[in-house]
This record gives C-alpha cells, sequence and structure tokens, in this order.
C-alpha cells in the first residue's frame, strides 16, 4: 500500500522540503509554503505497461512516413487571435491563457466558441453555474448549435464527458479549479496544477482534441502555478491591458507553432471584444498635433509594424530626488536615456521630475523607439514640438550613436500609409530602404544630430 509523506511545497515555484521554511531558497519568496501528502508507492512495471510500451516501440515511425495533410488548423473568424496563435488553433494543442480578473479572458474564448462552426466545442467552468454561462450567451448574442456547458472540477468526470461527447475544443475556466482526486492536496495547488496539466495534455494528443486553459495570474503579472506550466504546454498567450483603456492586447509569449511575438489588438465594448484591424490608426487617433513632448514611432510585434505615439513630460520636481515614471516602457532602459542626454547633450534632469508614457495602454520592449523616446524628453524640456508628419525610428547606445533596426522597410510603408511625410533613420538602415518622393529620409548617426535636425 501507497505510504503518506508530509512536505510541504512552495507555491510558487514549486520547491519542496520535508520541513516549513519561511523562505523559499529556490525564488526567495516568504511564506509560500503549504503542506501536501504525497504518497510513494513505488509499483513495478505491470503487464498492462509492458504492453504499452511494445505497442509504441510498434508505431514507432519516420518523420517522412507522418501523415500530416488531415491535421489542419482551425481558423476562426477572429482574425486577431488566428494571427497570434500562428494562423489557427492546430489540432491536438494546449493553450494556456492568462490575464487580469476582467481583463476579458472568459469573454475572448466565449466569442471563439462562436465563431468556431461545424466543430464541437466543450466549455467547462469551476467558476460559474450553466445559467450564469447561458446569461453570457445571451449577451454575446451567441448562436452555435454544437456547444456543450459543464460546471464542473473533477478532471476525472470532465475526461468521461469527453469520451463520451468526442468534442474537438475544450475550454477549462479556469485550470486553477481542477483537481484529481487521487491527491489529497487542494485545488489550485501545485501538485493539482501540475498533474491536471500533465493529464489534459496526455487526452488532448491521444485523442487530436485542441484544449484553451484560462489561468489565473499573480499580483506580479505572471500565471499563477508552477513555471512549469507554462513550459508543458503548447501555447502561452497572456491578456494586457489598464481597465481605464478599452483596448486589449493578446500578446503571444511562447508557441511552438508560430511566432512568439505576435500580438493581437481588440476593444472592449458592452457587447464583448472587437478586432482592431488597423491599431497604427487607432492609436494615434487622439494625438494633438503641435504640442511639445510628442513623436511618433514604429514597433514592430511579431510580422506587423504599429505606429505608436511616445510621450513624455519634464517638469520641476519638489522633491530632492526627482520622480522617474514609465508607463508602457522600461523604467531602466528610461534612465539610460536620461543619462546619456544629461552627459551628451548637457540636458541637466536632476531637478526634474520626468514621465514617460506610450499612449493607448499598450507596451513597448523592443530598443527601437530609444530615439523617439529621447526626442519627446528633449522637446518637453525645451518646449517646442516635434512635426506632425515625422516618424522617428532608431536605438540610442551609451555612447550617444544611433544603432541601425530591423524592419526599416516595414515600418516606413505603415508610416507613409498613414501620411508620414518625413521618416528619421539611422544612417545604418539608409542604404537598405528605398527612396521614394511620398517621404524624406533623414538619417542621424548620434543623438547630436538628431536634436538639432528635429528641434
Amino acid at each position: 500500500m501507497a505510504k503518506p509523506v508530509t512536505k510541504y511545497i512552495c507555491q510558487n515555484c514549486g520547491y519542496s522540503s520535508l520541513r516549513w521554511l519561511g523562505k523559499c531558497p529556490e525564488c526567495s519568496s516568504w511564506n509560500s509554503f503549504a503542506e501536501e501528502i504525497v504518497y510513494s508507492d513505488k509499483k513495478n512495471i505491470t503487464s498492462k505497461t509492458r504492453n504499452i510500451i511494445e505497442s509504441k516501440i510498434t508505431n514507432l515511425s519516420k518523420v517522412s512516413d507522418i501523415d500530416i495533410n488531415d491535421d489542419k488548423r482551425i481558423v476562426s473568424s477572429i482574425a486577431e487571435l488566428d494571427r497570434v496563435l500562428g494562423g489557427g488553433i492546430v489540432p491536438g494543442s494546449v493553450i494556456l491563457v492568462g490575464g487580469d480578473p476582467g481583463i476579458g479572458k472568459s469573454t475572448l474564448m466565449m466569442q471563439l466558441s462562436d465563431k468556431i462552426k461545424n466543430y464541437t466545442i466543450l466549455y467547462v467552468s469551476g467558476e460559474e453555474s450553466q445559467k450564469q454561462i447561458k446569461l453570457r450567451c445571451q449577451r454575446l448574442g451567441f448562436a452555435h448549435d454544437e456547444f456543450y456547458i459543464l460546471s464542473e472540477t473533477s478532471l476525472e468526470i470532465i475526461a468521461a464527458i469527453i469520451d463520451k461527447i468526442k468534442p474537438d475544443v475544450v475550454i477549462i475556466d479556469s485550470i486553477q479549479t481542477i483537481y484529481r482526486s487521487e491527491l489529497e492536496s487542494s485545488p489550485g495547488s501545485i501538485s493539482q496544477l501540475r498533474e491536471s496539466t500533465a493529464a489534459i495534455i496526455q487526452i488532448a494528443k491521444a485523442k487530436n482534441i485542441s484544449f484553451f486553459l484560462i489561468g489565473h495570474i499573480t499580483k506580479e503579472g505572471i500565471i499563477a502555478g508552477p513555471k512549469v506550466l507554462e513550459h508543458m504546454v503548447d501555447t502561452v498567450v497572456q491578456f494586457e491591458g489598464e481597465r481605464t483603456h478599452s483596448y486589449r492586447v493578446l500578446r503571444a509569449i511562447k508557441n511552438r507553432f508560430g511566432s512568439s511575438n505576435e500580438i493581437g489588438i481588440f476593444e472592449m465594448t458592452g457587447t464583448g471584444l472587437k478586432e482592431v484591424l488597423n491599431p497604427s490608426e487607432v492609436f494615434l487617433s487622439q494625438r494633438s498635433k503641435g504640442i511639445s513632448g510628442s513623436t511618433v514611432s514604429a514597433s514592430m510585434e511579431g510580422t506587423r509594424p504599429i505606429l505608436i505615439e511616445v510621450q513624455a513630460l519634464v517638469s520641476s520636481s519638489g522633491y530632492s530626488v526627482p520622480q522617474r515614471t514609465a508607463t508602457g516602457f522600461d523604467y531602466k532602459r528610461l534612465a539610460i536615456l536620461i543619462a546619456v542626454l544629461e552627459k551628451k547633450i548637457g540636458i541637466h534632469l536632476s531637478k526634474f521630475d520626468v514621465f514617460l508614457n506610450i499612449a493607448g495602454g499598450i507596451k513597448i520592449d523592443e530598443p527601437s523607439i530609444d530615439l523617439a523616446a529621447a526626442i519627446s524628453i528633449c522637446s518637453s524640456f525645451k518646449d517646442t514640438f516635434v512635426d506632425a508628419d515625422m516618424l522617428i525610428l532608431g536605438e540610442l547606445g551609451l555612447s550617444g550613436e544611433i544603432r541601425g533596426i530591423s524592419f526599416a522597410e516595414r515600418r516606413i510603408q505603415e508610416a507613409v500609409k498613414l501620411g508620414f511625410k518625413k521618416i528619421v533613420i539611422p544612417s545604418g538602415n539608409l542604404k537598405n530602404v528605398k527612396k521614394s518622393k511620398d517621404f524624406e529620409l533623414i538619417p542621424v548617426e548620434n543623438i547630436q544630430d538628431a536634436i538639432r535636425l528635429i528641434l
């Protein structure tokens, strides 16, 4: 008989210990250990297991003999979601969807269920009753016949129902509520999350069923549960956005079947999420012209260039230590830009507060908007404005040089579509960009040249 062993497991990273610890030695988090009972049952290989092993060996195939023509992606009518997933839903894949509470995860999954026609959908909810889900269906104008609703948290019951109705897509909301009865730990614990997800992956691969797992996130903004959870699944996408903004960004963090840099833009409305097919135009629609501290740059999100407005405000500080605040931009990167401006341009910002904002609630990680951010800071400091039809591209180095960027041609094409006539680019990109009478190229080599030519 299996012997129960009490262990203490960190709920952040999964580190286990035979005794309770105040601080996790693996991830350094405090008060994260929870008691769990683990059964140490070392069984010998049974005859059933031997038969499974022999069948697997018999079915071993060369890569050239595997036929994938029948496994076509399931394409929905939500183009932004299909873009993030790499062209559609791959049969047999497991997709983890994370995001803040109320950001729109369940709404997106419900709308996806309605858009996938001629496929059987099973929606499993461990947080809502069937009547509550039906009310949301009515609000969203749901009109799908092959749609089943199940309010259940037991994985054994869910697996039995899957065997009965044989769905093509299963949505589980949320994975933190699912539990396996053979485990003594409570739902949402490290053991339950890991083992439940492993069983779901086994079902998905064996029966060629696509699974969407909705996951909660922690206060740090990462998906709750062990990091191994993200390694186990095929795709990890996360909803981003501010509650005060109507726009939502669906970002691919990991994707085995497509690019991991793609994003989809949605707008939250009273009737659900609506796609934003031209995000550049939307993000610049409320832009004020002829004001200081505002520039426009272009960021590559996967294969799509997006024009964004970079806003800066420099004001006298009333504190001994001035404030440095960045929204949608890396705070450490902002500190570097300020240091370069003080060293190379001679702008002394030690007595000024500096605020930097990416308009629209979007977060930008790539360095190609460094020059635009630096110009916005200088523009606000000098109280002068940048031409409204100017696009600024370039990465700023520590010595003040302007480094080349990738996909400069695509960024420029997107800007020209929206009426931009002047393009500031690094000198290193000049030879790779075709000149045209529709726009003027302004090459710059360092931050001094950029300030002189732009402001």
